[in-house]
């Protein structure tokens, strides 16, 4: 019997995956994941989590680079209020 499942992933790899998809989603919708919306809401909680991290000072200095680019990105496509 052959084993046909893919390699585990290490951590650094999950972290890069997420860091990809909110880059991905960014780009394509202009805007940054909602946690209004449930299909969005995970990557909402991942950029929480994040932030949280980066203020305690526990991001690693590669991490940090990156999220940094991520919260760039974030600020260009921060949300506006209609009515001011």
């Amino acid at each position: 019997m052959t084993n046909t499942q893919s390699p585990t992933m290490t951590q650094d790899d999950i972290w890069t995956a997420h860091w990809q998809e909110i880059m991905d989603f960014m780009a394509a919708n202009r805007r940054r994941p909602s946690k209004h919306r449930t299909e969005e809401l995970h990557m909402h909680n991942w950029w929480k989590q994040q932030k949280k991290l980066l203020n305690a000072g526990s991001l690693s200095a590669d991490r940090k680079e990156r999220f940094g680019q991520l919260l760039a990105l974030g600020a260009e496509h921060r949300h506006l209020n209609q009515y001011q």
